[in-house]
């Protein structure tokens, strides 16, 4: 079973062309499967139903795995077994007509307005470091950028004249989100009072930069996230898409339009971004009263 994983995984590398991030998602994923499958006396593909696979995404979601990470390990096995069926190595597909765990998808974290602000109103702009992260806070509030697209942008990415950001998202595809007066004010400030004491030689591109004059990585911004969170008395737990998630949310909430939304944050899908259409049960009451002849 693992030589036929191994074969998959050359067929995605050549003649998929697949991303190596990708490709590598993807044999982690299946390997975890075949375990699996090996633990429970199964010697051959052949001999696997969706049972075995329903039994595998179950024991994936005891394990604690978000629902995320049962979609992404369904995708790969899905993909594995067309594959497989393709090549005739089986005769008969035992994904062809299993659907995706949806009820499994739980709604994101958010935080409130209130939250909100009082998380991006707790770094201290007396300092360079609270300037900076003020800034980067802001920015990601404001376009709902991923913590891996935030930490990647050049200065040149910023056009703080007209107020858009340029960002590159996933499969490299580029996208222009506009920013809000907040979000270019403390950019603004922390372009023209920190980050060009920063720069060390030869010169970062970046457009956040650590005091060694470096790009700001993933978990060096998330412990600042978590950091003033903390400072800020914020309960929830902190995941790395929560400014992204709160973004999305209250953009919606105040009437945006789903397919506007969905450009912004780079998703390819519709699907994906409806998942930010949760409405309380009395915002709903709300608008009923407002809206209907006859409330």
């Amino acid at each position: 079973m693992k030589d036929s994983v191994n074969q998959f995984i050359d067929y995605l590398s050549v003649e998929r062309g697949l991303a190596p991030n990708t490709i590598e998602a993807y044999a982690g994923d299946l390997h975890k499967y075949i375990n699996f499958l090996t633990s429970k006396g199964i010697k051959s593909l052949q001999n696997t139903t969706r049972k075995h696979i329903t039994a595998f995404l179950l024991h994936q979601k005891e394990r604690g795995l978000s629902s995320g990470s049962i979609s992404r390990g369904l995708v790969a096995i899905k993909v594995f077994y067309r594959f497989l069926h393709r090549e005739r190595f089986i005769k008969e597909d035992p994904t062809s007509v299993l659907d995706s765990p949806k009820i499994w998808r739980h709604l994101p974290e958010t935080l409130s307005v209130d939250e909100i602000d009082k998380l991006l109103t707790r770094p201290d702009i007396r300092h360079w470091m609270g300037i900076r992260d003020k800034a980067a806070l802001e920015l990601m509030y404001a376009t709902g950028m991923r913590v891996s697209e935030i930490v990647s942008l050049d200065v040149n990415d910023a056009n703080l004249d007209i107020g858009f950001v340029k960002c590159l998202g996933k499969g490299q595809k580029e996208r222009i989100v506009p920013i809000g007066k907040m979000a270019v004010s403390a950019l603004k400030r922390y372009l023209e009072k920190v980050r060009p004491k920063l720069l060390k030689s030869p010169p970062s591109s970046g457009l956040f930069l650590t005091r060694l004059g470096r790009k700001m990585s993933r978990q060096s911004f998330w412990k600042i996230i978590k950091r003033y969170a903390t400072q800020a008395r914020i309960k929830k737990l902190m995941s790395p898409h929560i400014l992204r998630h709160s973004f999305a949310t209250h953009l919606l909430e105040r009437g945006a339009d789903l397919r506007i939304v969905q450009e912004m944050l780079g998703h390819a899908s519709i699907s994906t971004t409806q998942i930010y259409t949760h409405v309380d049960k009395e915002r709903l009451k709300q608008i009923h009263r407002k809206f209907h002849p006859r409330p």
